[in-house]
């Protein structure tokens, strides 16, 4: 069933629901069977989108500029030092002038604020293409990935493995309005919050998918039976002074092959890079012949296409 997207903003997986995030999933696939086939199409022609930059990124700025080619419109980097984003302007006069002249805005942050202080104040749709609190454009790409190896949602379990983060935080969104079981596993006090877990398992409630949200400091235990095993680098951009403290309370949660094993037979791995490799995943478990993790990077730019062409007006 087809949902109105347009003129809509994407700044959190728990502001959709169940259809709205699977017509995303849908159209990604039918945008990327038709790139296959050859054909490109021209949803967006003559529309520009602005991308804000505090954080740089491969993944993020490639997949969107290549979006907006493959849809025959136009993107604009705005670096860190571009616009300065709340220091030389606000951040309402930056959404109010780019609303002028602009017909979509990503913004790729590093605090939740800036991003829903853009969507506020903006008049055209504003994408959350990352923020300390979630990665939504990450896990649309990521669920993607899923769909295409099983073809469903339901029946699965993903475990995530590592810092209950902006990743773990979408993920745990987006299997909670899918139906999928989930369990983030990660070292002592470094758990999703409290918020964040009831949030999930209210939006499992409220559409009543029947996702089991879990949460386990243990790896093992945790892992076992997986359909699905997700890790993300322990420390993010910009928690560098972190870096080594987490890696001694991290290295027990490494995905090796002893772990992965611990996953059904048919299980995938998969991870949002960049890795690091010997830190929280092992080389061997990356580049595997079940790791799907540049299958996952390149799904990006076709759910990004997808979200592109549903809510661009």
């Amino acid at each position: 069933m087809s949902v109105k997207l347009k003129g809509r903003d994407l700044v959190s997986i728990k502001d959709l629901t169940p259809e709205e995030f699977f017509q995303f999933i849908e159209t990604a696939v039918a945008l990327k069977t038709q790139l296959n086939m050859g054909n490109r199409q021209d949803l967006l022609k003559n529309k520009t989108l602005a991308e804000i930059f505090q954080k740089p990124s491969l993944r993020t700025r490639v997949s969107f500029e290549s979006s907006m080619t493959h849809l025959g419109g136009h993107g604009i980097y705005l670096g860190p030092n571009d616009i300065k984003l709340g220091q030389r302007e606000t951040t309402e006069d930056i959404a109010n002038v780019l609303s002028g002249m602009v017909d979509v805005i990503m913004a790729r942050v590093f605090e939740n604020k800036t991003v829903t202080d853009l969507a506020k104040y903006a008049t055209v749709p504003v994408i959350n293409g990352l923020c300390d609190y979630e990665h939504p454009t990450q896990i649309l790409g990521d669920f993607l990935t899923i769909y295409e190896k099983y073809r469903r949602f339901k029946g699965l379990k993903i475990a995530y493995v590592g810092d209950g983060n902006n990743v773990c935080n979408s993920t745990l969104f987006g299997a909670a309005l899918m139906g999928t079981d989930i369990t983030a596993i990660t070292a002592p006090g470094f758990e999703p919050t409290r918020d964040v877990l009831e949030d999930a398992k209210n939006l499992a409630e409220k559409f009543d998918t029947g996702a089991k949200i879990e949460v386990t400091n243990d790896p093992k235990e945790g892992i076992k039976d997986a359909d699905i095993v997700y890790t993300d680098v322990w420390a993010s951009m910009g928690q560098e002074a972190e870096a080594d403290e987490k890696k001694k309370k991290f290295l027990p949660y490494q995905v090796d092959m002893e772990k992965f094993n611990l996953a059904k037979p048919s299980a995938i791995f998969m991870h949002c890079l960049p890795a690091h490799y010997g830190e929280e995943v092992t080389h061997e478990v990356g580049h595997c012949d079940r790791s799907v993790i540049f299958d996952q990077a390149a799904n990006r730019m076709h759910s990004i296409k997808a979200i592109l062409a549903l809510v661009t007006p």
